[in-house]
C-alpha cells in the first residue's frame, strides 16, 4: 500500500512539474517574444531605443530595442510604440551586456565603498573575487591575520564563511555583482597556518570537508597563487585533492600560476595536470610572459593551451591589458622568508646574517622561485605605489631605483628595509611584458579580462595609495585603444569576451548575454568616445564614454554620473543552484 502510495505521489508530481513548465513557457512567449505591435499597451519599466546591440555571443550586432521588465530582459526588438517608466535613446551608442572582471580585488574596497566606482564606470556589472585567498571560510587565526594586513581601509570580520561574506556585502549595499572562489591559500592558512609544512591526513581530510562546505553555499571553485608563500609551499597533488571537491559540484580551478617567467612552461604543465586529473576545468589568472628573456615563450605558452583544448581540456585565461604587472615589493624577495608569515619575514629582515643571505638569493636568477627583483630588469622598473606607514606615503609614486638613491643605498637593501620598516608588503607595479605579446593575446577567442584590482574612487581613503590605472581603465582600454583606435579585434568579439565568455566559463546563471530571460546587467557607451585615462603618474582618473549602466534592471550610471543606487547581488557558483 505504501508503495502504491509513494508511485501517486511522484506521478502527480511529475504532472505539476510539466504543467508549471508549459505555464512558464506559455507566459515568456506571450511577455517577451510577441511582436511590438502586441505589446505596443504593455508597461515596461526600461526601454533602450534605436541602439546598436551586441547580444554577447560574438555575432553581428543589429539595430534594436531593449526591454526590461523588474530585473530581467524581457524583449529585444522593435519596441518603438510601446510604454516605460524610463526610455533611453541609444542612436550612435553600443548596447551590451554588462561586463564581468574575471579577477576584482574588490574585497575590501567594497566594504569601505560599495558604489564600486572605477569598474561601474567602465561597465563592470559582476566581480569575481578569490585569486588564491578569498575572503573566507575564517577562523580566529584567518580573521588575525586579515585585521593586521589592513591598511587604508579598516573594517570588521563578522563573517565566518565566504558566503557569508558575499551576503554580508549584498546586504550592505553594491552597486556591482558579487562572486568568488574559494582562495587555496584561505583553505591552507586556515587548516595548517602560514609554514612551510605539507598536511597530515587529517588536516587534508579538514581542508577537503571545507571546501566541499563552500560549494555548497555558492563558491565558484578553487583559487590559488602559486608564486607567493603559504600558497608556494603546497604540493600539486595536494591542489589536485582540492579540485577534485569542487569538481563534484561542476566548480572551476583558476590559478595565478607557479610561474610566469623562467618555469612558465612547468607551471602550466602542473595547470594541465590539476585540470586533468582532477576532472576540472581551469583557467589561467592573467596570462603572460614575465621577464624580457621569457617574452619569446609567448607563442608556445598559446600553442600548448590549444594543444590542450585540442585534447578535450577547458583550458582558457584572462588578462588585462598593460605591460607592467602589480603585486608586493615582498615578491622581490624568497619564498622561504614568510615561512610562518609576515611576522616572521619582519623578523628576518631585521636580522644582519639572514638579510645578507636573502640578498645574495635576490642576485641569482633562479629557477626555483619567481623573482620580480630580477624580472623587471632593473630597479628604475619598479614603481612603489602602496603604502601602510604614514611616514612612507610621502615615497608613493617613486621608483625603488629613487628611493636607493634618497637614501644612499644598494636598492636591494633599500627594499628590505622598506618593507621591515612598513610592515606591509607594499604595492608596487613592476615593468614586465611586451606590448608586441599583449596584443597577441587580445586576439584569442578563449581569453577574458580582469582587472588585477580593486574597484576605485578618487577620494579619501583610496587616494592615500595609487592603484595600477587598471583599477580605472582595463575594460574601456580593449574598446577605445585596441578595438577602435588600434583594430586588434573587432568589437563583437570583444564584447563576447568581456561578458558572455566569462559567464559561459563560470557557470553564471542567466548572465552574460542580452537575450529575453536573462538578468538585465545592461551597459549603453559611446564606442566613438570610450577611453581610458588612467596613467601609472595618475591613476585615480575615472573612464569616459559609458554613458548608461543597469545591474538587475536598476539604473546605477546615468549619463555618465552614478545614480547612488546598489543593486548587486551575491551569485552562486552551480553547487548550490543544483
Amino acid at each position: 500500500m505504501k508503495c502504491g502510495v509513494r508511485y501517486f505521489q511522484r506521478r502527480m508530481r511529475r504532472k505539476l512539474f510539466w504543467f508549471a513548465a508549459f505555464l512558464t513557457i506559455v507566459f515568456t512567449v506571450s511577455a517577451s517574444s510577441q511582436p511590438a505591435s502586441s505589446t505596443s499597451g504593455a508597461n515596461f519599466d526600461v526601454i533602450i531605443r534605436n541602439g546598436t546591440v551586441y547580444d554577447g555571443t560574438g555575432g553581428e550586432a543589429r539595430r534594436a530595442d531593449v526591454a526590461i521588465r523588474g530585473d530581467r530582459i524581457v524583449g529585444i526588438g522593435d519596441y518603438k510604440s510601446a510604454k516605460a517608466n524610463t526610455v533611453i535613446d541609444a542612436k550612435g551608442l553600443a548596447v551590451a551586456p554588462g561586463f564581468i572582471n574575471m579577477l576584482s580585488w574588490s574585497t575590501e574596497s567594497l566594504i569601505q565603498d560599495g558604489r564600486s566606482q572605477s569598474e561601474i564606470r567602465q561597465g563592470v556589472t559582476t566581480e569575481i573575487m578569490g585569486e588564491g585567498e578569498s575572503m573566507g571560510p575564517v577562523n580566529d587565526r584567518v580573521r588575525e591575520n586579515k585585521i593586521r594586513q589592513q591598511t587604508d581601509i579598516k573594517y570588521d570580520i563578522p563573517w565566518n564563511t565566504l558566503a557569508e561574506y558575499l551576503q554580508y556585502l549584498e546586504k550592505r549595499g553594491v552597486s556591482c555583482n558579487v562572486a568568488s572562489f574559494v582562495g587555496a591559500t584561505t583553505i591552507r592558512e586556515y587548516v595548517i597556518g602560514s609554514e612551510d609544512k605539507q598536511p597530515t591526513p587529517e588536516q587534508l581530510d579538514e581542508m577537503r570537508d571545507l571546501v566541499r562546505k563552500e560549494m555548497e553555499a555558492g563558491a565558484l571553485g578553487i583559487g590559488t597563487s602559486l608564486i607567493y608563500p603559504p600558497a608556494f609551499y603546497a604540493k600539486t597533488e595536494e591542489l589536485i585533492e582540492l579540485c577534485k571537491v569542487a569538481a563534484k559540484y561542476q566548480g572551476k580551478y583558476i590559478s595565478h600560476m607557479r610561474s610566469e617567467g623562467n618555469q612558465l612552461f612547468e607551471a602550466l604543465d602542473e595547470l594541465v595536470r590539476i585540470a586533468r586529473e582532477s576532472k576540472i576545468p581551469a583557467e589561467l589568472y592573467h596570462i603572460k610572459a614575465a621577464g624580457k628573456k621569457n617574452w619569446p615563450k609567448e607563442d608556445e605558452l598559446l600553442a600548448r593551451i590549444e594543444r590542450a583544448q585540442k585534447d578535450g581540456l577547458k583550458i582558457t585565461a584572462d588578462m588585462y591589458t598593460y605591460t607592467a604587472a602589480g603585486t608586493g615589493l615582498d615578491a622581490c624577495l624568497p619564498p622561504w622568508t614568510q615561512d610562518g608569515g609576515y611576522p616572521e619575514l619582519f623578523k628576518r629582515l631585521r636580522d644582519p646574517a639572514t638579510r645578507e643571505k636573502i640578498k645574495a638569493e635576490v642576485q641569482v636568477d633562479s629557477d626555483k622561485w619567481e623573482n620580480l627583483y630580477l624580472m623587471a630588469g632593473s630597479p628604475e622598473k619598479i614603481l612603489l605605489v602602496g603604502f601602510k606607514s604614514e611616514k612612507l606615503k610621502p615615497l608613493t609614486g617613486k621608483t625603488l631605483a629613487e628611493v636607493a638613491k634618497m637614501r644612499g643605498k644598494d636598492p636591494i637593501d633599500t627594499a628590505m628595509d622598506l618593507i621591515a620598516e612598513d610592515e606591509s608588503r607594499i604595492s608596487t607595479v613592476y615593468y614586465v611584458m611586451s606590448e608586441e605579446n599583449v596584443k597577441k593575446e587580445l586576439r584569442k577567442p578563449w581569453i577574458s579580462f580582469g582587472s588585477d584590482e580593486a574597484s576605485q574612487a578618487p577620494e579619501p581613503p583610496f587616494t592615500k595609495s595609487n592603484p595600477h590605472p587598471r583599477a580605472y581603465g582595463n575594460f574601456v582600454r580593449v574598446l577605445g585603444k585596441y578595438v577602435r583606435d588600434e583594430k586588434v579585434l573587432p568589437m563583437s568579439d570583444a564584447i563576447h569576451r568581456l561578458s558572455g565568455l566569462p559567464a559561459t566559463n563560470l557557470g553564471l546563471d542567466h548572465r552574460g548575454f542580452l537575450k529575453e530571460g536573462m538578468f538585465a546587467d545592461v551597459v549603453v557607451f559611446d564606442p566613438k568616445t570610450i577611453t581610458d585615462h588612467a596613467t601609472f603618474d595618475k591613476p585615480h582618473q575615472y573612464a569616459t564614454g559609458m554613458k548608461h549602466v543597469f545591474v538587475n534592471g536598476i539604473q546605477v550610471i546615468k549619463d555618465g554620473e552614478h545614480t547612488g543606487a546598489k543593486p548587486g547581488r551575491a551569485l552562486w557558483g552551480p553547487g548550490k543552484l543544483k
